[in-house]
Protein backbone atom coordinates (compact mmCIF):
# COMPACT_ATOMS: atom_id res chain seq x y z
CA UNK A 1 0.00 0.00 0.00
CA UNK A 2 1.20 3.47 -0.84
CA UNK A 3 1.72 5.33 2.44
CA UNK A 4 1.17 8.72 0.77
CA UNK A 5 -2.50 8.03 0.11
CA UNK A 6 -5.43 7.22 2.37
CA UNK A 7 -9.08 6.29 1.92
CA UNK A 8 -10.57 6.54 5.40
CA UNK A 9 -14.01 8.05 6.01
CA UNK A 10 -15.48 8.88 9.43
CA UNK A 11 -19.01 10.21 9.76
CA UNK A 12 -21.59 10.90 12.45
CA UNK A 13 -25.20 11.48 11.52
CA UNK A 14 -28.80 10.29 11.60
CA UNK A 15 -30.08 7.19 9.87
CA UNK A 16 -32.62 8.10 7.20
CA UNK A 17 -35.09 5.27 6.68
CA UNK A 18 -34.76 1.64 7.66
CA UNK A 19 -31.81 -0.47 6.44
CA UNK A 20 -32.40 -2.60 3.34
CA UNK A 21 -31.04 -6.11 2.84
CA UNK A 22 -30.25 -7.29 -0.70
CA UNK A 23 -28.81 -10.41 -2.24
CA UNK A 24 -26.76 -9.76 -5.37
CA UNK A 25 -26.75 -12.07 -8.41
CA UNK A 26 -23.35 -13.31 -7.20
CA UNK A 27 -25.02 -14.53 -3.99
CA UNK A 28 -23.30 -11.89 -1.85
CA UNK A 29 -25.56 -10.31 0.77
CA UNK A 30 -25.36 -6.68 1.81
CA UNK A 31 -27.26 -4.24 3.98
CA UNK A 32 -27.47 -0.62 2.91
CA UNK A 33 -28.79 2.50 4.57
CA UNK A 34 -28.62 6.25 4.19
CA UNK A 35 -26.93 8.58 6.63
CA UNK A 36 -27.83 12.28 6.86
CA UNK A 37 -24.89 14.46 7.92
CA UNK A 38 -24.98 18.23 8.43
CA UNK A 39 -22.79 20.48 6.31
CA UNK A 40 -20.33 22.81 7.99
CA UNK A 41 -21.17 26.49 8.43
CA UNK A 42 -18.67 27.37 5.69
CA UNK A 43 -20.26 24.90 3.25
CA UNK A 44 -23.74 26.24 4.02
CA UNK A 45 -22.58 29.71 2.97
CA UNK A 46 -21.72 28.36 -0.50
CA UNK A 47 -24.89 26.30 -0.99
CA UNK A 48 -28.54 26.25 0.03
CA UNK A 49 -28.18 22.62 1.11
CA UNK A 50 -27.71 22.15 4.84
CA UNK A 51 -27.18 18.37 4.86
CA UNK A 52 -25.81 15.58 2.70
CA UNK A 53 -27.28 12.10 2.42
CA UNK A 54 -24.69 9.36 2.04
CA UNK A 55 -25.25 5.75 1.03
CA UNK A 56 -23.59 3.25 3.39
CA UNK A 57 -23.05 -0.46 2.67
CA UNK A 58 -22.30 -3.26 5.14
CA UNK A 59 -20.78 -6.40 3.62
CA UNK A 60 -19.54 -8.51 6.54
CA UNK A 61 -21.92 -10.65 8.57
CA UNK A 62 -21.17 -8.79 11.81
CA UNK A 63 -21.74 -5.37 10.24
CA UNK A 64 -24.90 -6.57 8.46
CA UNK A 65 -26.32 -7.59 11.86
CA UNK A 66 -25.33 -4.29 13.50
CA UNK A 67 -26.68 -2.15 10.67
CA UNK A 68 -29.81 -4.28 10.34
CA UNK A 69 -30.81 -3.39 13.92
CA UNK A 70 -30.76 0.36 13.26
CA UNK A 71 -33.91 2.41 12.79
CA UNK A 72 -34.72 5.69 11.13
CA UNK A 73 -33.58 8.55 13.36
CA UNK A 74 -30.82 6.64 15.18
CA UNK A 75 -27.59 8.61 15.54
CA UNK A 76 -24.53 6.59 14.52
CA UNK A 77 -20.80 6.94 14.05
CA UNK A 78 -19.41 5.03 11.12
CA UNK A 79 -16.06 4.50 9.45
CA UNK A 80 -15.21 2.97 6.15
CA UNK A 81 -13.81 3.53 2.68
CA UNK A 82 -15.18 5.72 -0.09
CA UNK A 83 -16.31 3.78 -3.19
CA UNK A 84 -17.61 4.81 -6.60
CA UNK A 85 -20.48 2.61 -7.74
CA UNK A 86 -22.04 2.20 -11.16
CA UNK A 87 -25.64 1.30 -11.96
CA UNK A 88 -27.86 1.18 -14.99
CA UNK A 89 -31.02 3.23 -14.79
CA UNK A 90 -33.74 4.40 -17.13
CA UNK A 91 -31.44 7.21 -18.29
CA UNK A 92 -28.47 4.91 -18.91
CA UNK A 93 -25.35 4.31 -16.87
CA UNK A 94 -25.02 6.29 -13.66
CA UNK A 95 -22.37 6.54 -10.98
CA UNK A 96 -22.51 7.63 -7.35
CA UNK A 97 -20.23 7.69 -4.33
CA UNK A 98 -20.89 5.66 -1.20
CA UNK A 99 -19.08 4.30 1.85
CA UNK A 100 -18.27 0.63 2.43
CA UNK A 101 -18.44 0.27 6.20
CA UNK A 102 -15.66 -1.09 8.38
CA UNK A 103 -17.32 -0.06 11.68
CA UNK A 104 -20.67 1.24 12.90
CA UNK A 105 -21.93 2.12 16.36
CA UNK A 106 -25.03 3.80 17.72
CA UNK A 107 -24.35 6.93 19.79
CA UNK A 108 -26.47 9.13 22.00
CA UNK A 109 -27.55 12.32 20.29
CA UNK A 110 -25.93 15.43 21.72
CA UNK A 111 -28.32 17.68 23.69
CA UNK A 112 -29.28 20.93 21.97
CA UNK A 113 -26.99 23.90 22.67
CA UNK A 114 -28.39 26.45 25.11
Amino acid sequence: MDETTINDVRLRGRVSGDPETRVLPSGDELVSLRLVVPRSAAARKRSKATVDTIELTAWTAALRRTVGRLSSGDVVEVSGELRRRFARGAGGAQSFMGVDLTACRRVRPEPPAR
